[in-house]
């Protein structure tokens, strides 16, 4: 059987981002074991629907169960259309670096473009629930500097990107999450702390589907 495999790549720096690279390394290891097709989705390259007034209101019409316009169906679809991809794989792999304590911009762009009731979460009497449900996620995280307890950039005020993130994979249904956090990949110790991660993300793929999902934490000092 194959395993359907959505990855998400949040930098703009290509072969040069730290957390491609990882995320890279990752994929191979897994399609070393198993079978796997990959959709890959850069949100730099994809042109994402604009949240702008046609998509807003054709999401408030949706809620008041009102008919659509043209422009408000053409909207709708768009981000129906992206939202599929979502909703056709096993897995999600994300690959992003920290910038100005969260994630790039892009990817939030993405995010806001299809979390919607109807496309990835549906609300009711009941409360929320999420339509990614029974999925798997691997979220990969690097940061340039060290962000432990006893460092200038404690992670809990500096390091939002994965609280945020997390949030999010909760809201439309992901509840088993692999994180792998790389932190001190600048300066003179980054090359091995990325051969450090590339090992550990190795190791993951190897195992995945024996594992309880969890973090793994790279290059962390203090």
């Amino acid at each position: 059987m194959v395993e359907r495999i959505l990855y998400v790549c949040a930098s703009p720096r290509a072969e040069r981002s730290v957390s491609a690279q990882i995320a890279d390394v990752f994929l191979a290891a897994l399609a070393e074991r198993k079978a796997v097709e990959i959709d890959r989705l850069n949100p730099w390259e994809y042109e994402l629907p604009e949240v702008d007034g046609a998509l807003l209101a054709a999401k408030y019409a949706g809620l008041d169960d009102a008919p659509l316009s043209a422009a408000q169906a053409a909207a709708w679809q768009q981000i129906s259309t992206l939202a599929e991809r979502f909703h056709r794989a096993d897995t999600l792999v994300f690959s992003t670096p920290l910038w100005n304590f969260g994630i790039p911009y892009k990817l939030k762009h993405l995010i806001d473009a299809i979390s919607h009731k109807g496309v990835l979460f549906t609300f009711d009497e009941q409360g929320l629930n999420g339509m990614l449900g029974g999925r798997r996620a691997i979220a990969i995280y690097t940061r340039g500097l060290g962000y432990g307890p006893d460092s200038q950039t404690p992670d809990q005020v500096f390091g939002l990107e994965k609280p945020f993130f997390d949030t999010w994979l909760r809201f439309v249904g992901i509840n088993h999450v692999h994180s792998v956090v790389v932190e001190h990949t600048l300066g003179p110790a980054g090359a091995s702390i990325r051969a450090s991660a590339i090992e550990a993300v190795t190791l993951l793929a190897q195992n995945i589907d024996q594992q309880a999902a969890r973090t793994i934490i790279v290059g962390r000092s203090g």
